[in-house]
């Protein structure tokens, strides 16, 4: 029976949605958060009928949606479906609305030892386009109150290329990271959804994209700073001190088998990748049935998986990567204009590369 020792969880609730999200998510009440508890508790006893979870996880992540919405009682229910012990990395990601220092003591009691607190940005002016229902004090607070309770691994989320955002306002929020000294933070450049708000006041001609020759220096500050307050950038939107990566999100990087429960939730085990459905009917309908809520299956060729790998491999900081042969044109080329540098008779990514990794991963896709 096969093993799986990673699992990401996917709580679809929020109190809003915010303006730039695409994310499958929909607003929280008591009886739609306790029907979807008990069905997921449906879904991962399934998953242990197939695939052997009874060894200890190394690493389980509760991704949204916002799970801190979530009680301590339900997240009970849910980490006492898996085996894991102190040296699991437990993580939930936290809108700094949704908790207290009482709600985080409890995560703490729980096993929960790794906190993802989503901030976007320290100014007010851009918490309130985002439309997120948090303020910069709240987020300051939590963090706060988390290190009194004895979080000693905390990532906050930001978000950086927003409408109108000017260097100085960047720097200003990279000053106030910097300040907090978390052990890991994660910075995103915006998309632009379709069916988002955003998107539709980009239509309108509300809201501008950031042009691309700012974006650039945006994103090249960040690493700048990030190097100057010792953290290292393993990924192109992550960084960490030392000892202190992001176990999970590596085993995506690193094209390493995962177990994907809940709505829309994605995952990968053996050679098989899939998503759930989206829809909440059909996920209830599905696991009625005692089967595994799928809307797409892929089963991968071992030729696919080593694609797959080859692809992920740009995403990993100083990784060295050997070209396929087929490739070897492209990465002169790469070379030739600035995106790659060859190391030996292998090719690392250079921060021009980084800084259009779009750009040039489309060259290999």
């Amino acid at each position: 029976m096969l093993r799986v020792y990673n699992t990401y969880i996917h709580i679809p609730f929020c109190e809003k949605k915010c303006n730039y999200c695409d994310f499958t998510s929909f607003k929280i009440s008591e009886d739609s958060s306790k029907k979807y508890i008990n069905y997921l508790l449906k879904e991962i006893e399934l998953y242990k009928k197939k695939y052997d979870l009874g060894q200890i996880q190394d690493s389980i992540y509760f991704g949204g949606g916002t799970p801190s919405l979530l009680s301590v009682e339900d997240l009970k229910k849910i980490l006492a479906k898996f085996y894991y012990d102190e040296k699991t990395e437990i993580t939930i990601e936290v809108n700094p609305k949704t908790v207290d220092k009482n709600k985080l003591k409890a995560y703490k009691e729980l096993g929960i030892n790794r906190l993802s607190i989503g901030v976007q940005s320290f100014n007010e002016k851009f918490l309130q386009l985002l439309g997120r229902i948090h303020n910069s004090e709240e987020a300051i607070r939590v963090y706060e109150e988390a290190r009194e309770v004895g979080f000693k691994n905390i990532s906050l989320d930001l978000m950086f290329s927003l409408p109108n955002q000017s260097l100085k306002n960047l720097e200003n929020d990279l000053e106030q990271l910097f300040k907090l000294k978390p052990e890991h933070f994660s910075i995103y450049s915006l998309i632009w959804e379709e069916g988002t708000n955003f998107y539709r006041d980009l239509l309108a001609g509300k809201l501008k994209e950031t042009e691309n020759e700012l974006e650039a220096q945006m994103y090249e500050l960040i690493i700048e700073k990030a190097k100057e307050n010792e953290y290292d950038h393993y990924e192109i939107s992550n960084f960490s001190k030392k000892n202190f990566k992001s176990r999970h999100n590596t085993i995506y990087w690193e094209n390493k088998n995962y177990l994907g429960l809940g709505l829309a939730a994605a995952g990968y085990i053996g050679n098989r990748r899939y998503k759930n459905t989206e829809n909440f009917l059909e996920y209830y309908k599905i696991i009625e049935k005692n089967k595994f809520p799928l809307a797409e299956e892929e089963i991968l060729s071992p030729e696919e998986i080593k694609q797959y790998e080859y692809l992920l491999n740009f995403r990993i900081l100083n990784k060295k990567i050997k070209p396929r042969s087929e490739d070897l044109e492209k990465f002169e080329k790469m070379v030739f204009e600035g995106y790659l540098q060859k190391v030996d008779n292998s090719y690392i990514m250079t921060k021009k590369g980084l800084m259009f990794f779009n750009d040039f991963i489309s060259n290999f896709v």
